[in-house]
């Protein structure tokens, strides 16, 4: 993950280093300065985004008391204060974690999740977005996601600008903004790597902390997967929240896909764990995990099965 990250960052600090050299122009620092203090403004009202979103509201511990003693028994294990315990009103099976300097660190579950899964698998689920917290992986991601992010609106700033000088001057210019959209798209495969290094982190740390964690959490993933599976009309109807689908600790979009070899008859957790365990992982299956936020499941579960 350390490798992964410093590549990241330096790429982005030599290219831009030599553009800024290049180019021997204040506007750019400017520009980049305004990017940066719109993703940071971005992040510290993000939860607040969220919870409009997605219909969030904070558990009360007299409302679901089984659940916050998980939580805080998990904190302690994990060494962390314990986060608010939120509620997504979303019929899909998923969790997430979030946060902020200004509004606290929040770890929720969705409806559906209390729904469909049992309090064991629920508390290795638990487990992991914990992991994301005690990992930092809201801050680590934001900070990783800027960087293409100013890469991109820099070479669109480039491409519009060109537009407007003399047809002989701008030629460079719009090549320049193409390479640095381009580049922004090359640093966006590395961070999608990294947030699913940071999901295999996060599943180790519910291993760690939850009895018989690697097998939960299993049955936990593969229920999820096969659930939503079953929830076309849900999903689309959350389409719109596509932009957070990374906070999730399964992708959604993903689960036709990883699903495919479950049986739909299929009942128990247990057998559904087997059944994707027995997979073969294709060339498109790598192709597509390539750009996901989360890891195909059935590396996932073999990982999960080596902690065992």
């Amino acid at each position: 993950m350390i490798g992964t990250l410093a590549v990241i960052i330096g790429l982005s600090t030599l290219v831009f280093t030599a553009i800024l050299f290049w180019i021997g122009s204040l506007s750019w620092i400017t520009l980049g300065v305004l990017v940066a203090a719109f993703n940071i403004l971005q992040w510290l009202i993000a939860p607040y985004i969220i919870d409009a979103l997605y219909r969030v509201r904070e558990i009360p511990e007299h409302e679901n008391p089984r659940l916050h003693e998980i939580v805080k028994n998990l904190s302690v294990k994990s060494g962390l204060k314990k986060p608010r315990l939120m509620l997504a009103q979303i019929p899909i099976p998923n969790a997430f974690a979030y946060g902020s300097p200004i509004a606290g660190t929040r770890v929720a579950v969705t409806s559906g999740l209390l729904k469909n899964l049992d309090y064991d698998e629920i508390e290795a689920v638990l487990g992991h977005e914990l992991g994301h917290l005690k990992h930092r992986d809201v801050q680590i991601m934001m900070f990783v996601s800027l960087l293409p992010a100013l890469f991109y609106y820099i070479g669109y700033s480039l491409m519009l600008s060109s537009m407007f000088e003399r047809r002989n001057e701008s030629g460079g210019a719009a090549l320049l903004g193409i390479g640095f959209m381009i580049f922004s798209w090359i640093l966006n495969i590395f961070i999608l790597y990294l947030s699913r290094l940071r999901e295999y982190y996060a599943d180790r740390h519910s291993a760690s902390i939850v009895e018989d964690g690697p097998q939960k959490l299993s049955r936990a993933l593969a229920r999820i997967v096969h659930t939503t599976r079953g929830m076309g009309r849900a999903r689309k109807e959350a389409q719109h929240l596509n932009a957070f689908k990374a906070l999730f600790i399964a992708d959604p979009d993903r689960t036709e896909t990883d699903s495919v070899h479950i049986s739909r008859m299929t009942a128990s957790d247990q057998r559904m764990v087997q059944e994707i365990l027995s997979r073969k992982i294709t060339t498109m299956d790598r192709i597509i995990e390539i750009f996901s936020t989360h890891p195909n499941i059935v590396k996932r579960l073999r990982a999960l099965q080596e902690l065992s």
